[in-house]
């Protein structure tokens, strides 16, 4: 089985970029063993807790990402400089549990994929 690596960069609202990417890793989780996710830049937003996109007229997909545990999708890594210059730290409640890595550990980390995908 092929091993896919999912990159967010971008923030969950204002396109539906990032909620077709979830609907994707979703769809990939029944042929593919071997999933992670990993969120960079504006895309440690994804994951945040008490999200409110309700305020401004949008739906909140982002609860949607629990679902993954049933999927079996259990590896969720944080750039760690992207997520300490939104504000972040390594002891905040996400969503799901995430592992905090520097820049380098990830691009080793995705390196070991068969194919990258990037929303």
């Amino acid at each position: 089985m092929k091993s896919i690596a999912f990159v967010f960069s971008s923030a969950p609202y204002g396109d539906n970029l990032s909620r077709e990417g979830l609907d994707f890793v979703i769809s990939c989780s029944f042929s593919c063993k071997k999933i992670a996710l990993f969120f960079i830049d504006d895309g440690v937003f994804q994951l945040t807790l008490h999200q409110k996109p309700e305020l401004v007229k949008l739906h909140n997909y982002s609860l949607s990402f629990k679902v993954l545990l049933l999927y079996g999708i259990k590896n969720f890594f944080f750039c760690k400089r992207s997520a300490y210059q939104r504000g972040f730290k390594d002891y905040d409640d996400f969503l799901l549990p995430v592992e905090f890595l520097n820049k380098s550990c990830i691009k080793s980390q995705i390196n070991q994929f068969d194919f990258i995908v990037k929303w």
